[in-house]
């Protein structure tokens, strides 16, 4: 795909972004790829500052491992209901307020589940992590769809990059949980002081996205390629396209691999050796750190060998690390198998985001129908690992894991890139996030 000029429209998700007049694409591609990569760190940071104080959670509202992994899917729930919703919804308002808008609705439900914890009432939390289900759904597929934008114009794989991003907000949202559970700060002055300073941060950044302007109307040779009918008709057609649906098979494999570590991996530590609570958070922490580099620097390894071959070798390399941490006698080689873990599981979920956008035109739609699918991931994998390590312990429990990390490896196929789909080349921003 040849370059745009200034005379040619750039199709965001199904919003068209019209560059005249003419700024200088150094400036506005680069401050919308910094942009991108903030959103995604803070919808990390906001994730990560919950999950990280899961031991508190449990034991500020006396849980088991079963309610504990009920409470979850709450969230989850909240986010099937709405994930089917979010095409139609960047299309109408754009992925530059939606992200605002639901970023708000993130921060705000875990703030109310963190005064359920604190007064005690798990009603309060589930209501709570409901509406952070909501916002975290609409969320994601916005910035994922800003992202498969600002990545055509760059011309070059940097989708990963943009989930590293994520990662990197999760690992500083651990090492912050760490300190906060070290100093016995308790979640409900952790959090809220945590997540307000993020949604100022998400403000700012999204005044730097590529600009959003009206629906996007198919041109005149694109009339028989597109289904009539605006964003209703052409998500219930994403529904039907087979590569898509697989697409969204390998990704419910990386949801669950990544998921399970989130939800599971502090409390496995800490129950399965016996550790303090502090131990449990920095091995999340170490986790989400292994992701973050493996989503950096496999941006090399992507455009070297393409995401089918990386797919596969990172699934391999998930499913050595599942087994070492679930089998190992002692935490040291526990923690060597979190490092694998965390470097294969990287690459599933932003690649499978990047194939579904490969067409601009049908890009919200078709990361609508995936993430609808990846997101089931959390709405089975909480609740049964739950009531599965009630009798062989969380650490045993997470073995079952490997059944979808094979299940990866052989629908990653489909991730191919569309033979329509080519890079908009943009050297100057060559080595940008």
């Amino acid at each position: 795909m040849s370059t745009p000029d200034r005379d040619d429209t750039v199709l965001q998700g199904a919003q068209v972004t019209d560059p005249t007049p003419v700024q200088p694409r150094h400036g506005v591609v680069t401050r919308a790829s910094f942009a991108v990569f903030a959103v995604f760190f803070l919808s990390g940071f906001n994730f990560a500052s919950w999950a990280s104080r899961l031991p508190a959670v449990r034991d500020g509202l006396d849980l088991s491992a079963a309610s504990v992994g009920i409470l979850l899917l709450v969230g989850s729930a909240g986010s099937l209901v709405a994930l089917p919703l979010s095409g139609s919804i960047i299309e109408r308002i754009g992925a530059r307020r939606t992200v605002l808008w639901f970023a708000a609705l993130n921060a705000g439900g875990l703030t109310l589940a963190a005064i359920g914890v604190t007064v005690g009432h798990v009603v309060v939390t589930g209501a709570g992590l409901v509406v952070y289900g909501v916002g975290t759904a609409v969320w994601d597929a916005a910035m994922n769809v800003e992202g498969a934008v600002v990545e055509q114009r760059l011309g070059r794989t940097v989708m990963p990059r943009y989930h590293a991003g994520f990662s990197l907000g999760t690992v500083a949202a651990a090492g912050v949980a760490a300190l906060a559970a070290w100093l016995h700060l308790p979640v409900g002055i952790h959090l809220p002081v945590a997540l307000g300073l993020s949604i100022v941060a998400v403000a700012v950044a999204v005044r730097s996205f590529l600009p959003d302007t009206h629906a996007a109307v198919p041109s005149t040779h694109d009339e028989d390629a597109v289904p009539r009918g605006g964003g209703a008709r052409r998500a219930i057609a994403a529904w039907l396209e087979p590569r898509t649906l697989l697409i969204g098979l390998a990704v419910l494999a990386a949801a669950l691999t990544e998921g399970a570590a989130n939800d599971w991996v502090s409390l496995a530590v800490v129950d399965g050796f016996d550790t303090p609570h502090a131990v449990g958070a920095m091995a999340l922490g170490l986790f989400l750190a292994s992701m973050t580099g493996m989503r950096w620097f496999g941006t090399t390894l992507l455009d070297r060998y393409g995401r089918v071959v990386v797919l596969r070798l990172c699934a391999a390399l998930a499913l050595v690390g599942l087994a070492v941490f679930g089998l190992a006698p002692t935490m040291w080689l526990a923690l060597v198998g979190i490092v694998a873990w965390g470097a294969g599981a990287a690459l599933g979920f932003p690649v499978g985001m990047s194939a579904a956008a490969d067409d601009p035109l049908r890009a919200a739609a078709r990361v609508s129908v995936v993430s609808t699918i990846g997101y089931s991931a959390f709405l089975a994998g909480p609740p049964l690992l739950g009531l599965l390590a009630e009798h062989v312990g969380y650490r045993h429990a997470l073995l079952a894991i490997l059944v979808p990390v094979a299940l990866g490896i052989l629908v990653s196929g489909a991730a191919a890139p569309l033979k329509t789909a080519g890079p908009v080349h943009d050297e100057t921003t060559a080595d940008r996030p």
